[in-house]
């Protein structure tokens, strides 16, 4: 797609890209029920990725329930759209719409602003979860068709963001700052409370500061650590690169849940 270029229908349903998952009826990543695409393929490793398999946009082969299954799939905005539209009555009672997810949809940017201009064209509420790792060229071209940015900003340290993740902040922060500035959509904040890493109330409440500073966004969601993913570095034999690192404490997400309430006027929640 050429930079400013609309779409015309006929341009976007033949678009494809590669995907590794579609869930139907989530509740999770954007308001109402949602159907959440998966886009395949991420700069970022983060230690405590729950979804490792989508981190490498190769197709691959992951062990699941000790049985080979093949991870990634290429598809058109049509073939995702016939599940997306099937959806359509739970979106109008519910609010909900599709939600754009990984990886970092962002490494496929033309897949992903066809997904997004489709969804919008017939009326469904759009959303992309993300950690803003792009050029910021690559992100204006999909604020037009998006309704909410739920944007990860995972520590305000560049060098620990760096060591936690194989990349450091700096392009997210200021992503962050201009998605803000643009008022074309809604911008949430989350942030995965990870053990170790940003779990203290002082780191929570500086990317607190930050959120709050930004102007319009209105929410931030806290995301407390879990092993769900840990099955899957199995599958792919890899080791979880979180090791046996202990889950967080009892109370702890209260507690930064109360740090930000005490240091901002932001919403904040516990998950998302």
């Amino acid at each position: 797609m050429r930079k400013g270029m609309v779409m015309t229908m006929n341009d976007y349903w033949n678009v494809s890209g590669r995907i590794f998952d579609i869930q139907r009826y989530s509740i999770h990543d954007g308001i109402g029920i949602r159907t959440i695409v998966f886009l395949k393929g991420c700069a970022l490793r983060c230690k405590w990725c729950c979804n490792p398999e989508s981190q490498e946009y190769a197709i691959q082969t992951m062990l699941v329930n000790g049985k080979p299954k093949t991870i990634g799939r290429d598809v058109t905005v049509a073939e995702v759209m016939d599940v997306v539209r099937r959806d359509m009555p739970y979106y109008g009672r519910s609010g909900g719409g599709l939600t754009l997810s990984g990886g970092e949809s962002l490494l496929q940017p033309e897949f992903a602003a066809a997904l997004l201009q489709a969804a919008k064209d017939i009326g469904i509420n759009t959303a992309i979860e993300s950690m803003g790792y792009a050029e910021f060229s690559v992100i204006r071209e999909i604020l037009p068709y998006l309704d909410t940015y739920l944007m990860d900003i995972k520590h305000m340290n560049a060098a620990k963001h760096k060591e936690y993740t194989g990349k450091e902040n700096t392009k997210m922060l200021e992503n962050a700052k201009r998605i803000a500035e643009s008022g074309l959509c809604e911008l949430i904040i989350r942030v995965p409370v990870i053990p170790g890493f940003n779990d203290t109330e002082e780191e929570i409440a500086a990317i607190a500061a930050y959120a709050e500073s930004l102007p319009r966004v209105e929410q931030i969601h806290l995301l407390p650590y879990h092993k769900y993913g840990e099955g899957k570095y199995e599958g792919l034999g890899r080791p979880y690169p979180m090791g046996d690192a202990p889950m967080l404490p009892e109370g702890r997400m209260e507690k930064l849940k109360a740090a930000v309430e005490k240091k901002t006027a932001l919403y904040c929640q516990i998950g998302g």
